[in-house]
């Protein structure tokens, strides 16, 4: 065995206590301990396996713990594990598992635990929006599992003893560790989970191992959470409760954080600059690991227009990107020609052409393109757009639209609630759909995989020579040479229209400690965060 982790510096982290964070030299904490942030849209379930959306995951954090969490930086560090080897081969991990660990309702936490959530995350029969994460896991039989060849008992996890758990991949995979740290890996309460029946989660019914437990949950209005007091670092744990309210509307939100109801909201679209001459010690612009696109649906169900590259090539460059991020967002957001950003660890994006052309050059070889493919003033290709409901997607396809009337395109806006939009995506049932990703943990293979014909890729695009370099990146010396080329083959193939990269502007109580803010991981922990007094 390898007792020496994959890095110096992941074995350096994971050497650490992990404890919560605790306030710096000559800070005090102030009497309020209570914490209340933001959600754009209802959380539907708490299920860790089931929970498909980043703000859902921003509850199951606080409610349960991986093996591995994150800092500030998005490394991993312990969580319910200590640590792990690795053998020879650098295909079996063997996590140990603290024995104080514990379940909100005084049950140990045990490797059995996560061996059961990992079954189920592979099993269909859950029906996990996430299942093929644990595919991208390469974890031994999980292709075959997910696909229902195999049964869930054959999947390449083990509880060697209650506190040893021993994972078998099919190839080594240097970022594994990072990939425990996602929501989907969490363990579940098997006891609880059996005998709570479909709303196991509810509140009150949840039985989870993070440092908060869930006390109250109205659905589209708000989530409250507090201490956990069998959270095995509780002694550290200072924020006290944490609060989630629903708030769609982003003006809404910002008048509620000005009226103190919350501590952290987005700033509304176009008002960084004021905002932050208003709050200079509160207002922050966060570079993020995320992509907002359009996507294009070259399935069965998608148009036969989209299926010619021409067409998907002059839509792309017909995209006001610097509209989008100077007029609309203006919060520091980049105009984005690839899928994958370049804040990702060790990943050099290449800049397509169209980067370097100026707008007026796009629209003039867009429009020459759509000739080429037969539409023009008489015959104009018509599209839909589909996009869920928020005011700043909706002003973002204003511009498009207003952009693509130049080239005598028709596009048709059709704006639904979020679970729609999500279902119609799933379900293949668009013909171009807004879309956001953001890193499920920081290495380019978390954006590249989504465009694997076996990713979740409800666009359904396929190319064998693009799975092959994501093949090859696996056992690559440097796998950021094979991602690069396939960052290229999207960029040819033009599967989605890149529209921006986002930049987190974010109002922060000045009050509040622990919140990353050098670089979104897109994860935080309201166990590191307290109060001073001011």
């Amino acid at each position: 065995m390898i007792r020496l982790f994959l890095t110096a510096a992941l074995s350096c982290a994971l050497a650490l206590p992990a404890l919560a964070a605790q306030p710096a030299e000559g800070e005090k904490l102030a009497e309020n301990q209570d914490y209340a942030f933001r959600l754009s849209d209802a959380i539907t379930t708490l299920d860790p396996q089931k929970t498909g959306d980043s703000e859902g995951a921003e509850i199951t954090r606080q409610l349960f713990e991986g093996l591995l969490n994150q800092d500030a930086a998005g490394a991993p560090v312990p969580g319910v594990a200590t640590g792990f080897e690795l053998s020879e081969d650098r295909r079996t991990y063997t996590f140990h598992l603290r024995p104080e660990a514990r379940w909100s309702n005084g049950d140990p936490v045990t490797a059995a635990d996560f061996v059961h959530a990992w079954r189920r995350l592979a099993d269909p029969a859950t029906g996990s929006e996430y299942a093929w994460f644990i595919e991208l896991m390469h974890v031994e039989n999980a292709s075959a599992v997910v696909k229902g060849r195999k049964k869930p008992e054959e999947l390449g996890v083990k509880a060697v003893d209650d506190h040893t758990l021993a994972v078998r991949l099919t190839v080594p995979t240097p970022y594994f560790p990072k990939l425990v740290t996602h929501g989907a890996t969490f363990p579940v309460n098997r006891a609880s989970l059996t005998a709570g029946g479909d709303d196991w989660n509810a509140a009150k019914k949840l039985v989870g191992n993070g440092a908060y437990v869930l006390k109250s949950h109205e659905l589209g209005v708000q989530i409250g959470m507090e201490k956990n007091p069998r959270y095995w670092d509780a002694a550290h744990v200072v924020m006290a409760h944490v609060k989630a309210l629903t708030v769609t509307d982003a003006d809404a939100a910002l008048s509620r954080y000005e009226a103190g109801e919350l501590d952290r909201v987005p700033i509304p679209a176009g008002q960084y600059a004021s905002l932050r001459q208003r709050f200079p010690d509160q207002a922050v612009s966060i570079p993020r690991s995320c992509t907002y696109a359009y996507l294009f649906n070259l399935g069965d169900k998608g148009p036969k227009a989209l299926k010619d590259l021409r067409v998907r090539k002059a839509l792309s460059y017909a995209m006001p990107r610097e509209t989008v991020v100077r007029q609309i967002l203006q919060d520091g957001q980049r105009p984005a020609y690839g899928w994958t950003p370049g804040t990702i660890e060790g990943f050099l994006a290449p800049e397509p052409d169209q980067a370097g052309w100026t707008p007026a050059e796009r629209l003039d070889k867009a429009r020459a393109l759509l000739a080429e493919a037969g539409y023009g003033p008489g015959k104009p290709l018509k599209l839909t757009l589909t996009f869920n409901g928020d005011e700043t997607h909706e002003k973002i396809a204003l511009a498009a639209q207003q952009a693509y009337a130049q080239l005598g395109v028709e596009l048709a806006l059709d704006q639904a609630a979020w679970k729609i939009h999500a279902d119609r995506l799933q379900a293949g049932d668009f013909q171009l759909a807004r879309y956001g990703w953001c890193a499920d943990y920081d290495e380019a293979s978390s954006f590249l995989d989504y465009f694997r014909a076996t990713g979740l890729n409800y666009g359904r695009y396929a190319n064998p020579e693009f799975d092959s370099l994501m093949d090859q990146s696996r056992t690559a010396p440097d796998p950021n040479r094979p991602y690069a080329a396939a960052e290229r083959i999207l960029a040819e193939d033009m599967p989605l229209i890149p529209i921006y990269h986002y930049a987190g502007a974010e109002l922060i109580r000045d009050d509040i400690r622990g919140l990353p803010t050098a670089k979104a991981p897109n994860a935080w922990y309201a166990k590191d965060l307290y109060r001073i007094r001011k």
